[in-house]
């Protein structure tokens, strides 16, 4: 009882910060960005996700052969190679989809100042 009571005041006041942070923001500069660097940081964005895409693409092949051979090898482990081979491929795409998101804060945010 006396968890799910600290619980339910942690989240009673992450919901109270997190109403309250936008009143603490400020307004825009004024003044136009450097459109080189702009477009430096998109290009760089494009570059991080083609090479995050190309590794984990390779990882992910190598992890579904290592499995496929696990399997064949091992018939009765089908269940816990399965598993792991999941979870596995979860946390190796969680890495591109991080990068996907850094890559389109460049693209529409321009956190540069664009």
């Amino acid at each position: 009882m006396r968890t799910s009571r600290f619980v339910l005041s942690l989240m009673f006041g992450f919901v109270v910060l997190g109403l309250a942070s936008p009143v603490y923001a400020q307004e825009a500069a004024a003044g136009a960005a450097d459109p080189g660097l702009v477009q430096w940081s998109i290009i760089t964005a494009g570059f991080a996700l083609a090479i995050a895409a190309f590794g984990a693409a390779l990882g992910q092949g190598k992890a579904v052969a290592s499995a496929a051979e696990a399997i064949a090898r091992n018939p009765g482990a089908a269940g816990e190679i399965r598993g792991s081979l999941i979870l596995g491929l979860v946390l190796i795409e969680s890495l591109v989809i991080y990068v996907l998101l850094i890559s389109l804060i460049l693209f529409f945010l321009k956190p540069f100042g664009g």
